[in-house]
């Protein structure tokens, strides 16, 4: 787990507006009962995808089936503790593309409610957020947990107020480190 955790305290120490957040999942890293597991009702990790295109100035976001809004490409760990390999499986299962790439650093964190669902009771995820970077082919297939799948651009999403507050969040994340002509985690595009 020290990685991990390694990793939440440099992200922290990028984004220190997300220090309390990183607390959290670091915090979750010691629990007892594994918290990569999705039985683990009381909170669970979750991985997802900030997935850009090659022209860096679209995401591809998902209609989710289940919570009827649009988010990033994501879903859970389900015992894997590299969360950027799940945020890289979900990414590529959920779009059906192929050649994609994820950054091995944290790009966003997100502790969110899940309402209950049929016979799953309302729990916590803790949603670990990488870049995932689109190859050749954007041409995505729609699958089974997305009622739609669409290329966003992400300065309309930072701006959209409708928009899930956490997209809002990591569009505006990416414009700041784009406008100073580099990427989210400032190295060169």
């Amino acid at each position: 787990m020290e990685p991990l955790a390694n990793a939440f305290e440099a992200h922290a120490r990028r984004c220190p507006d997300q220090r309390d957040v990183a607390e959290a999942f670091i915090a979750l890293l010691g629990d007892t009962e594994d918290p990569f597991l999705r039985e683990r009702l009381a909170g669970h990790f979750t991985a997802s995808a900030w997935l850009v295109a090659r022209d860096r100035r679209r995401v591809l976001l998902t209609h989710h089936r289940k919570l009827g809004i649009w988010v990033q490409l994501g879903g859970h760990a389900d015992g894997d503790r590299d969360l950027a390999r799940v945020a890289l499986r979900e990414a590529e299962e959920e779009s059906g593309l192929s050649g994609l790439r994820v950054d091995p650093e944290i790009y966003d964190l997100d502790r969110h409610w899940i309402p209950e669902r049929k016979d799953v009771p309302g729990h916590w995820h803790y949603d670990v957020r990488y870049v995932v970077h689109a190859g050749n082919d954007e041409a995505f297939v729609v699958g089974e947990e997305s009622h739609a799948l669409a290329w966003r651009d992400i300065d309309a999403i930072a701006v959209d107020a409708e928009a899930d507050m956490s997209l809002r969040r990591m569009a505006r994340k990416w414009l700041r480190g784009s406008a100073l002509g580099r990427d989210a985690f400032g190295g060169q595009p």
